[in-house]
């Protein structure tokens, strides 16, 4: 495009000709009355990093910053008169998405058929500092490992950080400018993590807050403030937010820790005294029960069988205290998971067909081996599996999935089941000793898995959001 391709559309050749002159240092930019761009000079094209013909393609719109048509700039800043007084104006987005700062200078061409805007630019004088804030702000929202939401005063996203994007579950292009109640329209107005009332100023600092997307259970602290222009007027707003899940899991698990070993310790002292006298006791019955059965004494029998039966859910609980004190006879050594969990899964199957569930199993060949127990291992798995079988007592599907997250070096089994979910008040319960949800748990098997799986160096997450539950074994490859 040539500056002189536009001749035909000047009427003050006076005003035109100064914008010419002025556009050899500066950048002229015609556009139309539908706001669509007519000619750039090439000192534009250079200025934006557009070619000429991806410039034809674009709207005014599609370049620069504004809230406005060119009709109400024009009139804003010019008046109803022809206007060519220099003013800092708003900044243009270049190609690369580097916001250009600039002062112009604005003709309005009046014609029987339509009305242009001439536009003569030049970068503001404060441009190169501004354009390095910009740059700082921009690759602060990329990089900074924070969540970032900045607002404007009619409460649309105006920025969102990368960090706040995947820990919120949301993609950033489709969301920008757009309302916040749009933005969180699926999350009850009462747990979204932004409110209006921020537009209010109200200010918040170090506000713990939990939050779940489709995958994971996040705990983030938040600070949010608003933000003012030089006259003290409110702009709109931000909200910064840390994830410290990785924080509040590890002083969790040492408040779980400690509470495991003294569980251990009073049971390593007290099995031995509790396991001779139901030794004893057991005999007994057991003489007694076959007294009765010689005698025809069917209704006493069946006395002794319950107590029977009581003792052994005793003995039962007497050595899952045992595995709270330190598992006996572990035995660390190179294991394949994939072996592991083949050599288990019929037994899963056959629970699974009990509950009328399908079991699903998707194996990752070749996951390298880890370093554990593995006897203890299976029956982590056998735990996990048969409290999601149970999960799903209408029946359901239990997949267990396998993989490998090389970044952190770290093998993978994620048992998922389709049950109706673990509430958020109870989620974090879960592993708390002699916590249950069963009619005749005892409320220490998940308390145990979690035990063996951190003497193995690994952890268990889990996830839930009212349709299903998500168990994640996590073990360190050797």
């Amino acid at each position: 495009m040539s500056i002189h391709d536009a001749e035909h559309y000047v009427v003050s050749m006076s005003e035109m000709r100064r914008l010419l002159e002025n556009s050899v240092q500066n950048s002229l930019l015609i556009v139309d009355e539908h706001e669509n761009i007519v000619m750039a000079s090439d000192q534009f094209v250079r200025f934006s990093g557009y070619s000429a013909e991806e410039i034809a393609r674009m709207a005014f719109s599609q370049l620069f910053k504004v809230r406005a048509t060119l009709s109400e700039l024009y009139t804003f800043y010019f008046g109803p008169g022809s206007g060519t007084v220099e003013r800092p104006h708003g900044f243009l987005l270049s190609k690369e998405g580097e916001a250009i700062h600039y002062q112009f200078s604005m003709l309005k061409i009046a014609r029987e058929d339509k009305t242009l805007y001439l536009l003569a630019m030049k970068q503001h004088m404060e441009g190169p500092q501004l354009t390095l804030l910009q740059r700082f702000s921009d690759t602060f929202l990329k990089d900074v490992n924070l969540g970032v939401l900045l607002i404007s005063m009619d409460y649309k996203l105006v920025d969102i950080s990368d960090m706040a994007c995947r820990i919120l579950g949301l993609e950033r292009d489709p969301i920008l400018n757009m309302s916040l109640d749009d933005v969180f329209a699926t999350v009850p107005a009462e747990h979204r993590l932004v409110q209006r009332t921020i537009l209010n100023g109200v200010i918040v600092r170090n506000h713990a807050v939990s939050w779940t997307n489709n995958h994971e259970r996040f705990e983030l602290l938040l600070d949010s403030n608003v933000l003012k222009d030089s006259q003290g007027n409110m702009v709109g707003a931000y909200i910064i937010f840390k994830d410290v899940t990785n924080m509040r899991s590890l002083e969790e698990m040492v408040q779980r820790s400690d509470r495991l070993a003294m569980i251990g310790q009073i049971a390593a002292g007290t099995a031995h005294e509790i396991r001779n006298p139901l030794t004893s006791i057991k005999g007994f019955l057991q003489v007694i029960r076959r007294t009765f059965e010689q005698q025809g004494m069917s209704k006493e029998q069946g006395f002794t069988e319950v107590m029977l039966t009581e003792i052994d859910r005793i003995n039962e609980l007497v050595n899952e205290f045992l595995l709270l004190s330190k598992p006996k006879h572990v035995s660390y050594e190179r294991i394949d998971v994939s072996e592991v969990m083949r050599n288990i899964l019929p037994i899963i199957n056959n629970e699974a067909i009990l509950y009328n569930v399908n079991l699903q199993y998707e194996a990752s060949y070749h996951l390298p081996d880890v370093i554990a127990d593995q006897e203890l291992l299976k029956q982590v798995f056998l735990n996990i599996c048969k409290n999601g079988i149970e999960a799903m007592p209408d029946g359901g599907t239990l997949t267990i999935t396998e993989k490998v997250d090389t970044a952190e070096r770290n093998v993978c089994i994620d048992i998922h089941d389709t049950g109706s979910g673990i509430p958020m008040f109870l989620i974090d319960k879960i592993f708390d000793p002699f916590f249950t949800t069963k009619d005749t748990g005892t409320g220490l098997g998940l308390s145990v898995c979690q035990r063996i799986i951190h003497d193995m160096g690994g952890s268990i997450r889990v996830a839930s959001k009212g349709f299903g539950t998500t168990f994640s074994i996590v073990i360190p490859y050797a």
